[in-house]
């Protein structure tokens, strides 16, 4: 089957799971759940916020327990394979594959409309004893380095749409770290990766992943130097993924910001690896607390644009890696042992759902913003732009009503801007009066291509967006909708800075 044809079959299995739901024989049962019900899961809030949600896979309980494929198909549109694509996994004797596990998760993945993230080709550790103890000169070690990397991306073309080629290369100083692939073959290593990784698979996202480079620091500054140097070399760094293995501790208040400054190089950004793991045993307050570091998780992806997927990894404590390699610790996952939801599950499925949000819309063309004439409370009144200041008059609630639709009431009357008497003509007014459900109510959000905040405002009942009348710089001009600007001359007409806009509406 071609790469083509396969995406073409996963995208028409993934809608119908999540507007049929599957049977208890695993069989897809057509027409189960409504539309309403569908959307309670992670997968579908997420993607209607154009985001992909995914989990770590451990293929043992993939095999085995029928609860735990549930959840993850129920609840994910993109799955990582924990282990089984680790050199040590997949090559224990050189030169002989053993790729069951590998290919039993994409399966999994392609019958469930999943996206896989292959993970990782290039890291330190997990390597197989015949390669850290062979006797290879440079020439050779890197040969093999190469022939793994094209062995890899070529057995999963068009079935793997992103890899982690390189994880974890620098230490805490922002140094590279040492490992037989700095050591034996210098630091580019790192681009004949990402070149090798291309050449092979030309349509999947490659990405350098690593570890505690969620806020500003020596590491990630130095990925930071790092990436940007490689892009301007012409190397194919598509994205940069970032684990997230934090404690409830911590606050996570830069992450955002370090999303949206990598973000700024022109890539993608993810959370690869989210996990919040706590000293044993859990109670009623350490859950609350994780709960509220996993919401600051995913309420930063969401606010960056090109921050394009978040990853848990692993969704149960059932199956969690954290006991194991940090005793005392552990309860860091979304669902308990039992598969139930914890708070923090419910904190994530929040996150995913809100989409309301409240701020000033300035008008790019001329840096001014919306603005109800005199602050008046009454309906009629025609909007103006006018200088940004931080009064109520230039404070609007956004609620959404529908995909990437919503109405726009003003923060201190809470009257919805409204098109005059549902007119379509051009150069109808833009005014305020009271919230009724109107079509004329109703605006639909299009986002300007490379911005987070930048959209144009069309009324669903005409299909025109807001303007300035005559496209006026001047303080007082009124509010108009006219047909759509669609002149790539003139980008900033018609063209909104929503302040307060997440990353995915």
């Amino acid at each position: 089957m071609t790469s083509r044809r396969r995406w073409a079959r996963n995208a028409l299995v993934g809608a119908l799971v999540l507007v049929a739901g599957w049977g208890t024989a695993g069989w897809l049962v057509v027409g189960a759940p409504d539309a309403v019900a569908a959307e309670s899961t992670l997968r579908t809030l997420a993607a209607a916020r154009g985001l992909r949600i995914g989990s770590a896979v451990n293929a043992v309980p993939l095999r085995q327990e029928k609860g735990y494929r549930d959840k993850l198909r129920y609840e994910f549109n993109g799955v990582t394979p924990e282990n089984a694509m680790k050199w040590s996994q997949v090559e224990p004797v050189p030169g002989q594959y053993a790729w069951d596990d590998a290919d039993a998760i994409v399966d999994f993945a392609e019958q469930s409309g999943q996206m896989v993230r292959g993970h990782p080709l290039v890291w330190h550790s997990a390597l197989p004893e015949w390669l850290t103890s062979g006797s290879f000169t440079d020439e050779q070690l890197r040969a093999i380095l190469k022939q793994h990397i094209e062995d890899m991306t070529t057995r999963y073309a068009g079935r793997v749409g992103a890899w982690d080629v390189v994880n974890e290369a620098f230490n805490e100083d922002g140094t590279l770290r040492p490992s037989i692939w700095l050591d034996r073959l210098g630091s580019g290593y790192i681009a004949d990766a990402f070149r090798w990784a291309r050449a092979a698979d030309p349509a999947a996202k490659l990405y350098i992943n690593d570890f505690n480079a969620e806020w500003t620091n020596p590491k990630s500054d130095a990925l930071y130097a790092l990436v940007r140097d490689l892009r301007a070399q012409g190397v194919p760094v598509d994205g940069v993924g970032f684990q997230t293995h934090v404690t409830t501790n911590s606050a996570l208040s830069q992450l955002k910001a370090t999303l949206a400054r990598f973000a700024g190089l022109g890539i993608d950004v993810a959370v690869t690896e989210l996990d919040v793991r706590m000293p044993l045993p859990a109670d009623d307050t350490k859950l609350t607390t994780q709960a509220t570091v996993y919401r600051r998780a995913i309420d930063a992806c969401l606010a960056v644009a090109r921050c394009v997927s978040l990853t848990v990894w692993g969704f149960t404590d059932a199956h969690s890696w954290v006991p194991g390699a940090v005793p005392g610790w552990g309860a860091a996952d979304l669902l308990d042992e039992s598969l139930q939801p914890k708070p923090a599950y419910t904190s994530v499925h929040d996150g995913l759902a809100a989409r309301d949000f409240t701020g000033t819309a300035v008008a790019v063309q001329s840096g001014r913003c919306l603005d109800v004439p005199n602050s008046t409370a009454t309906g009629g009144v025609q909007l103006q732009q006018y200088g940004c200041n931080s009064t109520g008059a230039q404070r609007f609630v956004y609620n959404r009503v529908g995909t990437k639709t919503y109405t726009i009431t003003n923060a201190q009357n809470a009257l919805c801007v409204t098109v005059a008497n549902g007119s379509t003509g051009n150069g109808a007014a833009v005014l305020q009066s009271p919230c009724a459900g109107l079509a004329q109510q109703k605006f639909e959000l299009y986002k300007v291509v490379g911005s987070d905040q930048d959209y144009k405002l069309a009324a669903t009942h005409s299909g025109k967006c807001l303007r300035v009348q005559d496209d006026s710089t001047a303080d007082f001009a009124r509010i108009e909708q006219w047909p759509c600007q669609t002149d790539p001359a003139a980008p900033s007409k018609q063209v909104w800075r929503l302040t307060a806009a997440p990353g995915h509406p």
